[in-house]
C-alpha cells in the first residue's frame, strides 16, 4: 500500500493497493493526490527512501508539477512519523480485523477505512480532537470569514 498524506490536516489524499511496491503502486497514489487537491508554490513532498519514490517517473511526476522533493535520513522512520503512524493506525483498526477474500475485497474494505472513518469520523488529539475532514472544513470557514471582513475593511 502507497499513501499520500496532507501533513497539515492528517487526511489521507492519496492511496493506492496493488501486490507489488513497484513505482506504478506509489504513481497511482500521488495521482490520486494531485487530482484532489490544488498545489501552491513551495509545496513539499516528503516520503522515506524507498526505491518507488526515488523511482525517475514518480520524481519526474512530482518534478512536472513543481512539488520539491524531500526524503527521510538512511534508517530513520521517524522523518515520516505521521505516514508511519497513520500505517500502524491502519493495521490495527481495519487490517488485523478483517479477513479479506481476495485483492478486491481488501480494496473496498480499505477505501471504507480510509475514505469514511479515517478522514471522516477518527479523531485526531493534533487535530483538537477533530476527524481530518472537518479539521480541514473548519479551517476553510475560518480562512473565508477572514477574506470576508478583509474585503469589508478595504471598502
Amino acid at each position: 500500500m502507497a499513501v499520500v498524506l496532507d501533513a497539515f490536516s492528517r487526511r489521507v489524499i492519496g492511496w493506492a493497493l496493488d501486490r507489488t511496491l513497484e513505482a506504478k503502486l506509489t504513481i497511482a497514489a500521488l495521482t490520486m493526490a494531485l487530482s484532489r487537491r490544488s498545489r501552491k508554490a513551495g509545496l513539499v513532498h516528503h516520503s522515506d527512501r524507498g526505491v518507488q519514490y526515488a523511482a525517475d517517473d514518480y520524481t519526474g511526476l512530482l518534478a512536472q508539477y513543481d512539488i520539491q522533493i524531500s526524503m527521510s535520513r538512511k534508517g530513520n522512520p521517524y522523518d515520516n512519523a505521521r505516514t508511519e503512524s497513520f500505517m500502524k493506525t491502519l493495521k490495527y483498526e481495519e487490517v488485523y480485523r478483517q479477513e479479506y477474500r481476495d485483492l478486491p475485497d481488501a480494496l473496498r474494505s480499505l477505501r471504507r477505512f480510509i475514505e469514511k472513518v479515517y478522514n471522516e469520523k477518527r479523531l485526531h488529539s493534533a487535530l483538537g480532537y477533530l476527524p481530518p475532514s472537518e479539521f480541514e472544513a473548519n479551517l476553510l470557514t475560518a480562512n473565508n470569514c477572514k477574506e470576508a471582513a478583509s474585503r469589508q475593511l478595504s471598502l
